[in-house]
């Protein structure tokens, strides 16, 4: 049987790695881990039974995520923004993402509509099966599929990271209520700009992200733990 000569085959490295990043992905998504917290290397090398050079690569990817913070000669931090970081983050969505509504109300096509709704469905069998991780992930792609749509790629870049910011605040701040409104919410948006209506469909997510923000600024005051041997083992 023939082989493909420049794939290397996958090691137990790399399964610890991915099991790794999926275990602090999640403790991220779930609100285990306090914001602002360390994750000290030894503790999680222990926690996890893993070499540190295995973790420090977990951790490298996690920082280009933004998921989590590196500071040089210090270490890895879950992010810890201000209320005024994330008034300003959801306040320039709020701006973005009225014109993206404007340019699509009452412009969408019959494909469009057939590929938002697909998603919004993908959004619900997530929530479903009780797939956090994947469940915020599609929450906050529906955002950038709507900047996709109005055709700017330009935009959708800077789409993409004000909603990657959010997705993390959302994490960090209000966990227990993962994203289980959205898909309605996100359906609700597609009916406002099917119907032409834009006072309705700007309302819609004025509405959609005012709610998102209040919810991550009342709980922001909400601890969690910095114990890595609680957060992990179990």
């Amino acid at each position: 049987m023939a082989t493909r000569p420049n794939t290397p085959p996958a090691t137990d490295d790399d399964n610890v790695e991915d099991r790794i990043y999926a275990s602090i992905t999640l403790a991220l998504l779930e609100g285990r881990l306090r914001p602002g917290a360390q994750l000290v290397e030894r503790d999680l090398a222990a926690a996890f039974g893993c070499t540190r050079g295995a973790l420090r690569k977990v951790l490298a990817r996690l920082g280009f995520e933004g998921k989590l913070v590196l500071e040089a000669n210090r270490g890895a931090f879950v992010p810890s923004p201000s209320e005024e970081d994330v008034r300003q983050v959801y306040r320039a969505r709020q701006i973005v993402e009225a014109g993206i509504m404007t340019a699509l109300c009452g412009a969408l096509s019959a494909q469009d509509k057939r590929v938002l709704k697909a998603h919004v469905a993908s959004e619900k069998k997530a929530l479903k099966e009780g797939r956090l991780d994947e469940q915020v992930r599609l929450a906050g792609h529906f955002h950038v599929l709507l900047t996709e749509i109005a055709g700017s790629a330009e935009l959708q870049g800077f789409v993409a990271q004000l909603v990657a910011k959010t997705e993390l605040y959302k994490a960090l701040y209000d966990p227990s209520k993962g994203t289980t409104c959205a898909a309605d919410e996100h359906a609700q948006l597609i009916d406002a700009l099917d119907t032409g209506d834009l006072n309705a469909a700007l309302e819609a997510m004025r509405a959609h992200l005012a709610e998102l923000e209040e919810r991550v600024v009342t709980r922001m005051q909400t601890s969690a733990s910095d114990d890595m041997g609680m957060v992990f083992r179990g």
